[in-house]
């Protein structure tokens, strides 16, 4: 299988705090791979240092063979590797048509002013909607982001990123905040809609398990700051020393 990202002897010092040491991992073509770890394992660390918001104090991140540590987001995406932000909470007042309509503009680098700019080039509008109903979402373009449901914002923040066209992309807890009864159902419509989009892999941060199991081809646990574990699923879960030291009592809570 294609290697699309990898890290080598990836390491980040805060100070005095190693917060990752000498993490190797690989996420090839047709691959989720979900990164799990108690608080404090490194897991937010290597996701700023994948996506390029921090710079490794040593090691490299490859993306399709070239190395991109510490390029930034906005450059990375025009590599193919993209990350949910979240977007609504910083833009809670844009309707779904304009949040969408960020990332395809700044996917397609074109220059605006003004949101009643956009109504002008069919271009993006169709881009919109595309990207709008593979989520689901085509009926709500003109609805404001801060009243959609806490599951239709999620699924947003995630259309946004889609917007880009990655080839990876990066899901950071993706259903936090949603119900139980919606988590899988998000989860779903995510895989589905990255295979209608062309995205090659996905790389899920997620602390539940339960979806962790469900939808992983394989499982990184992260332990103060280093790999403990890389496992398909059915040899992560029949380590019961792993889990506990991984994952504690959280399983299914």
């Amino acid at each position: 299988m294609t290697v699309l990202l990898e890290t080598r002897n990836l390491s980040k010092v805060f100070d005095a705090f190693r917060a990752l040491d000498r993490v190797n991992l690989a996420i090839h073509d047709g691959e989720l791979v979900s990164v799990v770890g108690p608080n404090g394992a490194g897991k937010t660390t290597l996701v700023n240092l994948l996506t390029g918001l921090l710079a490794p104090t040593d090691g490299q991140v490859l993306f399709m063979g070239k190395n991109i540590s510490g390029v930034g987001p906005v450059e990375l995406a025009e590599h193919g590797l993209a990350r949910a932000f979240q977007l609504i909470q910083i833009f809670p007042k844009l309707t779904v048509a304009e949040t969408i309509a960020a990332a395809v503009v700044s996917r397609q680098k074109k220059h605006w002013r003004l949101f009643s700019r956009l109504a002008a080039d069919d271009q993006i509008n169709k881009r919109v909607s595309e990207v709008a109903g593979i989520f689901g979402l085509r009926h709500r373009l003109d609805t404001v982001s801060a009243v959609l449901s806490q599951g239709e914002k999620k699924l947003l923040d995630v259309a946004s990123a889609f917007a880009l066209d990655p080839q990876v992309i990066l899901l950071d807890e993706p259903t936090s905040g949603v119900s139980t009864a919606d988590k899988h159902t998000i989860m779903k419509t995510l895989i589905a809609a990255a295979k209608l989009a062309g995205v090659k892999a996905i790389v899920l941060i997620e602390h539940d398990m339960d979806l962790v199991a469900a939808y992983s081809h394989r499982i990184i646990a992260l332990s103060e700051g280093q790999v403990l574990a890389d496992l398909p699923p059915d040899r992560f879960f029949a380590d019961p020393h792993l889990i506990e030291t991984v994952i504690g009592k959280r399983r299914g809570h």
